[in-house]
């Protein structure tokens, strides 16, 4: 059976945060930058696919870089390491104190639910970048060697393979 994706754009923004849903997009690393900024590397799942036996499902999944901007308030608990998000949310809207410094004006404090804790901070806003095109996989997560090891790349600019081509897999195997 042959399913095809169309993926709608390589860079994804806070902008674009009532359409995105993180549920159950494992996280194989994160970082913090001298740009207080925090950074996820994600496979994050754009489409499930029903399969016919309407019991099981595929995922069409990319390796992303989700970074948050003007981090600052983190606190991370985690009951183990295996860290695989349950929802993004975002509450108590306020303008920055350093709006003008950072050309903002308004900043957010994020909460990251995961199976095995939470992350918490506050942040101007996220970019998330698409590495690579959507592949279908019947498993909610890419292997390393797939999705190129860990990453925390930023270059949706320069991926204009990404953005407007079907992809298609027939049976598992790009066609």
């Amino acid at each position: 059976m042959k399913e095809e994706f169309t993926l709608e754009k390589a860079l994804w923004t806070e902008a674009d945060f009532e359409q995105m849903n993180w549920h159950d997009c494992p996280v194989h690393a994160l970082s913090f930058n001298k740009d207080n900024q925090l950074l996820l590397d994600i496979d994050y799942i754009f489409k499930w696919v029903l399969m016919k036996n309407k019991k099981n499902f595929k995922f069409w999944i990319s390796p992303c870089t989700l970074v948050f901007e003007n981090v600052y308030n983190i606190v991370l608990e985690s009951d183990n390491t295996q860290v695989i998000i349950d929802n993004i949310s975002k509450e108590n809207s306020q303008r920055p104190k350093n709006a003008e410094y950072i050309n903002k004006d308004l900043e957010h404090d994020w909460i990251i639910e995961t199976t095995g804790g939470e992350i918490s901070f506050t942040s101007v806003g996220f970019k998330q970048y698409v590495r690579q095109a959507p592949v279908l996989t019947a498993m909610q997560e890419l292997d390393l060697a797939i999705r190129n090891g860990i990453s925390f790349d930023q270059f949706a600019d320069r991926a204009p393979f990404l953005t407007g081509q079907i992809i298609a897999v027939d049976d598992g195997k790009l066609a």
